[in-house]
């Protein structure tokens, strides 16, 4: 069990002077304890911002609250605080006041992909199920600044039953995942509740839940928490660590007791500027996840929420920090470089070129060394044409999930039984001209 640093103490005391060392480890004394103004934040830390510097923040905080746990704030190094990554993704910046024409509120419509309340649902086969809107902590960098914290947002039980509904009459769900806010922050027979009845639809294989406690809030995982999760596998919890720093004895713990339970950990980092926009940061990142069981599983473009263009940075410097992790470690230590598309695209992987070129029988590679090679394609491949006539294939299809839906997008175009050969957008004035003149 992790002990308390001296300075863990200090500030636990100036919060509570009857303080008791269990307190620390109770992650609700921690929630009614949450640092959410300037005075409590400068009271604790010792940091002291001028009289010009706390209007400019009272103005930052009037539109995005500030919420940090006592445990986050004891990580935060006072001596260097402007340039502390856990000071930068907690506390208020005057930058968030700044909205540039490209920033929306809603970014990747995902309320435009609403069908009911709580529920977006943008591919095929899962949703995005948000069931909290209180976080542990406001990450500055929340894509969802629109929604946490905002009263007009909470998700009550009855918007949760509309959401089960939807997922009940929606066969082709099979992958549902909790997020919000974090699900974390509900109590546990409120989230069994919501399992279990997840639990009860035939056509959902696996739940997924996205938190952020092990990383803000790590006392949340308790034992009781993690007996309760058990009973619900398959069940895949994804976390949220930006930088090294943030894997301390207590997380660790918490990513202890999860894995030790059976349950799959991945990792969903963000990429932000002056934080861990180096190489080196994310190398010792990923080393120290998978040291600990947890998955690296995506590297995120910053989303063009408003007020985050601070954290932004270029495409470029995320493909030179995957650059630095192909070949250069495990493969399994390497996220997935994503950019999740304005307007509701999804997730679209962005990564190094290592095709250089390909005719009809080679292809030619290079390595992360800078190492060219080709590789012969095989000369008497036969493909299988496919028809959509799965009792005539000669492929073993004998498996009860061979049912698909009719391909779109690019497996449309690939496919050999559609006859479609190009993708044309709505608006295309060529298009357009033809209908006009009565060619189509």
């Amino acid at each position: 069990m992790a002990i308390l640093t001296e300075k863990q103490q200090k500030i636990a005391k100036k919060i509570d002077s009857s303080f008791e060392l269990s307190h620390w480890r109770d992650w609700k004394w921690h929630m009614r304890n949450s640092i959410k103004t300037i005075s409590m934040f400068e009271d604790l830390t010792g940091i002291k911002f001028s009289e010009e510097e706390r209007k400019q923040l009272e103005d930052t905080m009037a539109k995005f609250p500030l919420s940090i746990t006592p445990y986050y704030l004891s990580l935060i190094k006072k001596e260097d605080y402007k340039n502390d990554p856990i000071f930068k993704q907690s506390f208020l910046d005057i930058r968030e006041l700044i909205v540039t024409p490209e920033e929306m509120q809603d970014p990747l419509s995902e309320d435009i992909d609403s069908p009911v309340p709580g529920i977006t649902h943008r591919y095929p086969d899962r949703v995005l199920f948000l069931v909290s809107n209180v976080c542990a902590m406001y990450c500055r960098h929340c894509t969802r600044k629109r929604k946490v914290g905002d009263k007009d947002y909470i998700p009550g039980k009855s918007t949760i039953k509309v959401g089960l509904d939807y997922i009940r009459e929606t066969p082709q769900i099979r992958d549902v995942l909790l997020s919000g806010g974090d699900p974390f922050l509900l109590s546990d027979d409120y989230l069994d509740w919501i399992l279990t009845e997840l639990r009860k639809i035939d056509h959902v294989e696996v739940i997924r839940i996205g938190t952020r406690t092990p990383v803000v809030l790590p006392y949340r995982i308790t034992d009781d928490l993690v007996n309760m999760l058990k009973k619900h596998h398959p069940l895949w919890i994804n976390t949220h660590f930006n930088h090294p720093r943030e894997i301390t004895a207590s997380s660790k713990e918490a990513i202890r007791k999860l894995a030790d339970a059976g349950i799959p950990l991945g990792n969903q980092s963000v990429l932000l500027a002056d934080v861990n926009d180096c190489p080196r940061i994310m190398k010792n990142l990923c080393h120290k996840l998978v040291a600990n069981r947890v998955r690296p599983y995506y590297l995120y473009q910053c989303d063009l929420s408003e007020g985050l263009s601070h954290f932004r940075t270029p495409i470029g410097k995320g493909i030179e920090i995957i650059e630095s992790l192909i070949g250069h470690t495990s493969g399994f230590a390497v996220p997935t470089y994503v950019i999740d598309a304005p307007g509701g695209g999804g997730k679209i992987p962005v990564m190094p070129n290592y095709i250089i070129s390909w005719s009809t029988n080679k292809v030619i590679l290079r390595n992360y060394e800078g190492v060219i090679t080709s590789y012969k394609e095989p000369d008497d491949y036969k493909q299988t044409k496919c028809d959509r006539n799965c009792k005539s294939c000669n492929l073993d299809l004998d498996i009860k999930e061979g049912i698909e839906d009719n391909a779109i997008g690019i497996e449309k175009l690939l496919s050999d039984y559609d006859d479609a050969i190009s993708l044309v957008p709505l608006d295309n004035e060529r298009i357009q001209r033809r209908e006009d003149n009565g060619q189509d």
